[in-house]
Order: C-alpha cells, then sequence, then structure tokens
C-alpha cells in the first residue's frame, strides 16, 4: 500500500493533467455544438468498425457449426432424393403388370446416415484407409457403406467404441457394384493402385451404351449402398480380352486428399439380407 502511495505522489502531475483534460473536453462537448457534432460522428464511426469486426468474427467462429449444419441437411436431402427415386422405381415396374398398383404408405426408407469427421486419412499408399470420430457408441456397426457429399467413399471395416476405420474406393480390397447412369447393366468398380482420382470399372457387358462424360452411380445390388448414389463419371475405356466386356476409366466423384466429413450410410434391413443370403449359399 506504501508504494503505491508513493507512486500516486510521484506522478501526481501526471494525474492532474489527465483530469483537467478530461474536464476541458466535457466542456468543450457541451457548450459547442460544431464540436459536439464532431465528436459524436467520430464515435459512431470507431463504434461501427468495432461493430463490423466482432460481426465478422462472429461469423468466421460460427462457420463450424453452420458447416455442420448445412451437411446434415445435404444428407437429409439425398436420403429423401434416394426414397423418392426407390418408390418411383417401384411404381414403373409395378405398372407394367398392374396400371393401378398405389404404393403402400406404410413401407419406410429403410436408410438413414451418422455424420462423422475424418480424423486420419491415407491416400498415397497401396492399400489406404480412413479413421473416422464415430463408432459402436454412435451406432456404426462394420459393413455400413460411406459416403461425401460428392459420392461414395467406401466400407466400414473396423469398429471401437468411439471410432472406425473405413476401408476406402482407393484400396485393391474394397471392389463395388455400379453401373451407367440410366443403364440396367452393372459392372465392378476397383482401384488401379496408381492415381487416387481415378478408378476401373471392368465386367460391364459390350453392348451397354455410353458415352465419355456418362455419370457411374452404384447399382444398389448390396445390402451396403443404395442405388443411385454417384460414383464418378467416364474419361475412358477399352475393350476387355475377350471382347464380350467393356473396361471403363472413372474419374472418382470424392476428392479423397481434400475429404474432412462423410456420412455412414445405416441399412436397417441389412442383417436381414445377409442372413437369408448366408442361409441359400448353405442349402445350396
Amino acid at each position: 500500500m506504501r508504494k503505491l502511495l508513493d507512486f500516486l505522489v510521484r506522478k501526481r502531475h501526471w494525474f492532474l493533467f489527465i483530469l483537467l483534460e478530461v474536464v476541458s473536453l466535457m466542456l468543450v462537448y457541451q457548450n459547442n455544438a460544431y464540436q459536439r457534432n464532431i465528436m459524436f460522428s467520430s464515435a459512431n464511426v470507431i463504434t461501427g468498425h468495432i461493430a463490423s469486426v466482432s460481426g465478422y468474427v462472429s461469423s468466421y467462429l460460427n462457420l463450424r457449426e453452420i458447416n455442420r449444419e448445412l451437411l446434415e441437411r445435404n444428407g437429409e436431402l439425398e436420403m429423401e432424393l434416394l426414397e423418392l427415386q426407390d418408390q418411383l422405381d417401384m411404381m414403373r415396374a409395378d405398372t407394367v403388370t398392374f396400371s393401378g398398383f398405389a404404393p403402400d404408405s406404410t413401407e419406410h426408407f429403410p436408410y438413414s446416415f451418422v455424420m462423422a469427421n475424418v480424423v486420419n486419412n491415407s491416400v498415397t499408399h497401396l492399400s489406404n484407409y480412413i479413421t473416422v470420430n464415430r463408432g459402436r457408441k454412435d451406432g456404426v456397426e462394420p459393413d455400413m457403406g460411406v459416403v461425401s457429399e460428392r459420392g461414395v467413399v467406401g466400407i466400414v471395416s473396423t469398429v471401437s467404441d468411439h471410432f472406425a476405420v473405413v476401408i476406402p474406393l482407393l484400396n485393391p480390397k474394397f471392389r463395388l457394384s455400379c453401373k451407367v447412369l440410366g443403364s440396367s447393366y452393372f459392372g465392378t468398380l476397383s482401384w488401379n493402385g496408381r492415381n487416387a482420382r481415378f478408378a476401373n470399372l471392368d465386367e460391364l457387358p459390350r453392348h451397354v451404351e455410353f458415352e465419355k462424360g456418362d455419370t457411374i452411380v452404384t447399382s444398389g445390388y448390396s445390402a451396403v449402398f443404395p442405388a443411385g448414389i454417384i460414383v464418378g463419371k467416364v474419361v475412358d475405356f477399352e475393350k476387355q480380352h475377350d471382347d464380350n466386356f467393356y473396361s471403363l476409366e472413372v474419374e472418382l466423384a470424392t476428392d479423397f486428399q481434400a475429404l474432412n466429413n462423410v456420412r455412414i450410410i445405416k441399412n436397417y434391413r441389412q442383417a436381414e439380407q445377409k442372413n437369408i443370403e448366408q442361409e441359400a449359399k448353405r442349402n445350396d
């Protein structure tokens, strides 16, 4: 306390000067309209700049939350689109045999999704893997499909309580049943191990009509992915050795080198489908 008093005594001239300056400014502000307007305008400008900077900072800090909400909404819209496409395909198929068909309103689309962030990713190895921050406690199980906002990513391989390892398209172990959009004929997509932007779609029947630039989508012939999810586009093609099939070079829709957010697809009928398929194999 003594040191504080000594400091105030030593600097009393400065404190007196500051006090007189404040009193002078107050008198000028109160008794002169011109100076009062200038000071008021300056204060408004400074306040405006502070508010603007504060708004920019707040907007930047909220970008993560806004981005998460947009990704969730995009996922919901994609699932709604796939559901509508599924219903439309059912109506087209049944209309051939019975024009009075009406879809069952109690039939539910058996897919939903879980949002996840990529916490580890590799694209330069022969066998690449992705780790995401969702696991068993979030409802994630092995053999679930994984997609990004652009297209297919891969399939869940291993799960812990809070994390999951995904086998991506950039792994020779992963093979995906795909077709040209608008066609019913399918082939098998696999990575060639060279370029992270391209994969090969093999065993596509020779009589399938397509052109460069056509979209490649999932066929739906599995319990993992619904039909119609974008995989990539055709950039080149050639005939295979027996001339009965095409081999297509596909530019992948997902940019694995910039992958940050993914959606893990839940198929509520996956276990039922796998069980009945395994039972059929045992009976052969």
